[in-house]
């Protein structure tokens, strides 16, 4: 079909040739156009040549037919040219154009753009997509309570922060307890033989703590421990709001892996449509390669998908404390997305917000500690009292002195140790604390008002991408496509409507998930990190241990203390 094309092309341009070699024989100049100088002339009848103009027009007749020799006439030249052209086409039917033509030459091959699909020409293979998920997406489905229950059964954060209230409320058990007495031996002066002298016995030694210090270092701890136990309601929420991420981005990436399947059975279509047609005589070598090309990144794009999905679902499953869970399909909506009032949420936020209260609890925990450390200078009462033997003999008698019982008592005198370093530390943090909670109010502020705003705008562009833009780029798919396949629309136009639908799908999957992130944050009071260790935020080096140690050290020198004996030395 081909060959008789180039043919009739050929014949059309050697008519064409022939005619224009006999134009420049015309005599032009004889001819008058004055309708009004020729009466016999009538309106739409040809022109009558003359007596002179038809001698002119019997010698041009009588040169054309001396020129029709074979060989020489305008068909002869044509018949001559199709037989060299026809010729030329055997020769090089099975040749194939090679590097070193096309260099040497600008022209394009026409036959391998005309047949793309030659076995001999072929441009690729065609391999199947990678099917990643396929024997995933053939177990159960998993909930999102599911994973939320796996979390708040085993997230080791949740047991920290767990501790660190035991932590808390066991440290203030212990600095109300009272220090422990103290019973040693004491001896002075033994001798033995003729002297029968010295003094040996026992003794009880006890440190009163004065001044109410215990009830305040009690007090100091137990703040902790009410900070430490928002602490847990806070730590639960930064797990379950990660639980509550993680899960609607791999929805959503499960969403984006069937759009991507979907559009690649599409290109898949596409294709066998092209070579239909292509058969059929009804699209060229470009449509065919440009719709291979579409598949062949589909298929690249359907793998990404893929892989992002098995992404997700890693990570959702460490923050389900799941890391050996095997990779299922997710059950769930991922368009009813709640709805949420922006200003209220923003409110609930600055109000309700855990980090807000623990901030707060530290506070409370500062002024516990500044009260104890001002009360820390008022001493300690060390008393001590005992019984021993005296063996010193009596004077005048031979008899020794016998048993004799001793106590005695004493404070530090608070003169230059007032402790006043830990007092001036103590109103630091309290002024530390205080900030903090500036701070922390305004750092709320700053995270939740962009998180309204952008939920907000989330939300009305699913809405529109729902109802507006979706529909619209659907039916124009649908149209392009009926006319295509009809003939009536080139293969460009169903592949810009198809691109321009899938652009659509991923903006509205995105905007979905955009809208339940925001919509989880601000449940959630913005927080997040739900495997981020966690501290205590008690200082174990605070004045309650400083002070105790020095009660000690003073209870250890009153041990050094001897009583005096009744007799004297």
């Amino acid at each position: 079909m081909k060959r008789r094309s180039l043919v009739f092309l050929l014949t059309c341009a050697a008519v064409h040739a022939a005619s224009a070699q006999q134009m420049p024989g015309m005599d032009m100049g004889g001819m008058q156009m004055d309708h009004g100088s020729m009466p016999g002339m009538q309106h739409g009848a040809p022109p009558q040549p003359g007596p002179q103009e038809k001698g002119t027009a019997a010698g041009k007749q009588g040169k054309t037919v001396q020129q029709g020799a074979p060989g020489n006439t305008p068909a002869g030249r044509a018949e001559q040219s199709l037989q060299s052209s026809a010729a030329q086409q055997r020769s090089q039917a099975d040749e194939k154009p090679t590097a070193a033509s096309d260099a040497q030459s600008v022209q394009l091959d026409v036959q391998r753009l005309q047949e793309a699909e030659n076995p001999a020409l072929h441009t690729g293979s065609d391999l199947p997509a990678p099917e990643l998920l396929h024997e995933a997406m053939g177990r159960t489905p998993v909930p999102l309570k599911q994973f939320q229950d796996w979390a708040e059964a085993g997230n080791p954060t949740l047991k920290q922060a767990a501790a660190a209230r035991e932590s808390s409320e066991q440290q203030a058990r212990q600095a109300a307890l009272p220090p422990n007495p103290t019973v040693g031996y004491s001896g002075d002066h033994i001798r033995g033989g003729q002297y029968h002298g010295g003094e040996e016995g026992a003794f009880v030694q006890q440190t009163v703590v004065l001044g109410g210090k215990l009830g305040l270092r009690r007090d100091v701890y137990r703040r902790e421990a009410d900070a430490n136990r928002i602490g847990m309601d806070q730590q639960l929420l930064r797990v379950r709001a990660d639980v509550q991420l993680a899960f609607y981005h791999t929805l959503a990436a499960q969403r984006v892996v069937a759009l991507q399947q979907g559009l690649l059975q599409l290109a898949a279509d596409q294709v066998t449509n092209s070579h239909q047609l292509a058969n059929l005589g009804q699209a060229d070598a470009p449509d065919v390669l440009q719709a291979e090309v579409e598949r062949e990144e589909a298929k690249i794009d359907y793998a990404d998908a893929q892989r992002d999905y098995l992404r997700s679902f890693a990570m959702l499953a460490a923050a389900a404390n799941q890391p050996n869970l095997p990779v299922s399909p997710l059950e769930g909506d991922l368009e009813q997305v709640p709805d949420l009032n922006a200003d209220a949420a923003v409110a609930r936020v600055l109000a309700e917000s855990p980090e807000l209260r623990r901030a707060e609890a530290e506070v409370a925990a500062a002024e516990a500690r500044l009260k104890q450390q001002k009360r820390e200078p008022v001493p300690d009462l060390q008393v001590q009292a005992g019984e021993w033997y005296s063996g010193e003999r009596l004077d005048g008698i031979n008899k020794a002195a016998g048993w004799m019982s001793f106590a005695q008592a004493g404070v530090e005198l608070p003169l230059w140790n007032r402790n006043q370093g830990a007092t001036g530390a103590a109103r630091a943090d309290v002024a530390r604390a205080q900030a903090d909670v500036t701070r922390t109010q305004l750092s709320l502020k700053q995270q939740a008002e962009p998180l309204a705003q952008s939920y907000l705008s989330a939300r009305f562009q699913a809405e529109r991408y729902k109802t507006e833009l979706l529909p619209r780029a659907e039916r124009a798919y649908e149209l392009y496509s009926m006319k295509y396949q009809q003939m009536a629309a080139a293969y460009p136009q169903v592949l810009l409507s198809q691109r321009t639908l899938f652009r659509l799908q991923i903006g509205y999957l995105r905007a979905l998930e955009t809208e339940w992130t925001d919509a989880v944050r601000l449940q959630n009071y913005t927080l997040s990190g739900g495997l981020q260790g966690v501290g205590s935020g008690v200082d174990r080096d605070a004045a309650p241990g400083l002070t105790t140690t020095d009660s000690r050290a003073s209870a250890a020198g009153m041990q050094g203390l001897r009583p005096r004996s009744g007799g004297g030395e």
